[in-house]
């Protein structure tokens, strides 16, 4: 039997304003959620640094983050943490609130020490999501310009001849560039080529600048300035190609040395449960920015080449390197720590 017209209306009325107040109620708070994203960041984004101020990710932080500055308006700083290979700074930036305010500006060490430690403070694989490639720069072998070697070959010889007289200044255990002088001593048969250890890069490179030591294995930034001027000679760069400013550097592979590639490779990390739009923003607005003409002039003069890559891609490159470098690490027989 039909229900007469008049309670069919009346039960159509309430459902339409039952309908409407919990319109009414839900919007607020969609608006309050949808505010909030609007609104990001309303304060300080620190960017972690797992390095010392001067080396190649500090570099590329600084720059990136003062240009993300002036373009949004919002306020960025770095935050270096260096130490114990960069497992502090990612350790601190995986278990930061995942809000947006705390996020990781890594290089190629993140996936390296999966492979040389035996535990690690991080998951590589839960505790981060990508938001996008920044710049990758190639890594070198630097001597000061008086010493009497012009290619690696030559600086090999120098030191076999006076092994206690020959040591080598790398940047952190577990960047590439102190995986590349463990393989390089291996290769040649230089065990005793210390690698005397430095919590940065630029400190790595200071100690060649002072002559504390005879050999730097780092990544180009610290090193061009004093390459460009004559300060100190580059024997070889360990990149697939030879680098434009300095195309009579030849690479590590053109001097014999086969599958010799190493770079330094820098990527922006947030914390696992960060709310995807806001991660979505920190990528639209940093691929922005690495597009400017302006921004790959700037990097490149520093000894980089941008990358712009988002998070899809950033992260494939980072996981793929988890596997590759526990091969390496493997085939040249260095002991994990």
């Amino acid at each position: 039997m039909r229900e007469p017209a008049a309670r069919l209306l009346s039960r159509r009325s309430f459902i339409r304003t039952t309908a409407a107040l919990t319109a009414g109620f839900a919007a607020p708070a969609v608006l309050r959620v949808r505010a909030a994203y609007a609104a990001y960041p309303e304060r300080t984004v620190k960017v972690i640094v797992a390095n010392t101020p001067g080396g190649p990710s500090d570099i590329v932080g600084r720059i990136v983050t003062a240009a993300l500055q002036q373009a949004t308006g919002k306020t960025f700083i770095i935050e270096n943490r260096g130490g114990a290979g960069g497992n502090i700074g990612m350790g601190f930036a995986a278990h930061a609130e995942p809000d947006g305010y705390t996020i990781l500006l890594a290089t190629n060490a993140y996936s390296i020490n999966v492979g040389l430690y035996h535990q690690i403070p991080y998951d590589p694989y839960k505790d981060f999501v990508p938001i996008s490639e920044l710049a990758a720069s190639p890594n070198t072998f630097v001597v000061r310009s008086e010493l009497p070697a012009t290619t690696m070959k030559e600086f090999v010889a120098l030191a076999r001849a006076e092994p206690a007289k020959y040591n080598c200044a790398t940047p952190p255990i577990g960047t590439a560039a102190q995986i590349q002088l463990e393989v390089l001593k291996l290769k040649e048969n230089l065990p005793q080529l210390e690698d005397v250890v430095f919590k940065g890069g630029g400190d790595a490179f200071a100690a060649l600048l002072a002559g504390t030591v005879q050999l730097s294995s780092g990544s180009l930034p610290p090193a061009q300035p004093h390459i460009k001027v004559g300060t100190c000679r580059c024997l070889a760069v360990t990149g697939d190609a030879r680098w434009p400013d300095l195309a009579e550097v030849p690479t590590m592979q053109e001097q014999g040395y086969k599958d010799f590639v190493f770079a330094t490779d820098t990527v922006l990390l947030a914390p696992a449960k960060t709310p995807p739009k806001i991660v979505a923003w920190l990528e639209q607005e940093t691929l922005k920015v690495l597009a400017t003409p302006e921004m790959k002039d700037k990097l490149y003069q520093t000894g980089f080449q941008v990358r712009p890559k988002g998070a899809k891609d950033a992260w494939a490159r980072v996981t793929r390197e988890i596997e590759l470098y526990k091969d390496i690490i493997d085939q040249a027989g260095i002991k994990k720590m």
